[in-house]
């Protein structure tokens, strides 16, 4: 068991490094808190004005797309894996549970873990968005596939059975893209120009919700809030 005795994890002492200093002055240590603190809310905000700027045109081509689909009767289905699984059933919360506009069909596909766990066990990690896919989805849905790194191998799977299935393909990756930024298939793909895991999906949140409340504009539903 460990104790507070036990040195730090590395990864964790390169993120605070001023709390394992040996210092004293607790003053001192708050005061480089904040600025940790400043320094990485600076950044993000950077980070979010710089893909902003690189990315608004395919922004709002992409939620016209999306908006067509829905239209036309088409579902959101969105996937990824650790953080980025609780990002895919933000995504579909978003879109089917707003806070206002039009309630959009929406799933995530990492929500049903007997689902989950059943295809890792019975056939391998690797298939669990794609076979998922193959059973549910349709031509005219919508694939929304997260990955920091843009390398994970059952978000490409998922990505390939997606445009099998002449699904509208959306990726969020990290820093280079990865894999998915090789990729031809992907209809449209944002990648946060970030090594760091914590800006990156800070920054994809920004990303999905934009296009969310995008979609919404294109089918006219924006007026629909009353913030009164």
């Amino acid at each position: 068991m460990s104790t507070l005795e036990e040195p730090p994890a590395e990864g964790v002492r390169e993120l605070y490094p001023f709390l394992y200093e040996g210092r004293n002055d607790i003053q001192s240590v708050l005061a480089e808190a904040r600025r940790s603190t400043e320094d990485k809310a600076a950044e993000i905000v950077r980070l979010r004005w710089q893909v902003a700027e690189a990315s608004a045109d395919a922004l709002m081509e992409c939620a016209g797309e999306m908006a067509l689909r829905f239209a036309s009767g088409g579902r959101l289905f969105a996937f990824g894996n650790g953080g980025s699984s609780t990002d895919a059933q933000e995504v579909a919360t978003a879109f089917l549970h707003p806070p206002y506009g039009l309630s959009l069909p929406a799933l995530s596909l990492t929500s049903d873990v007997a689902v989950v766990t059943a295809l890792s066990n019975d056939v391998g990690f690797e298939v669990v968005f794609a076979r998922q896919l193959a059973a549910l989805g349709r031509h005219g849905d919508i694939a929304v596939g997260l990955s920091t790194s843009g390398d994970s191998s059952n978000v490409i799977q998922a990505f390939e059975e997606a445009t099998r299935r002449g699904m509208l393909t959306i990726g969020l990756a990290g820093d280079k893209g990865g894999r998915l930024a090789e990729l031809d298939l992907i209809d449209y793909l944002f990648v946060i120009p970030s090594s760091s895991v914590h800006r990156i999906q800070e920054a994809q949140t920004t990303v999905y919700h934009v296009l969310w409340e995008l979609t919404q504009h294109a089918l006219g539903a924006a007026q629909v809030h009353d913030p009164g």
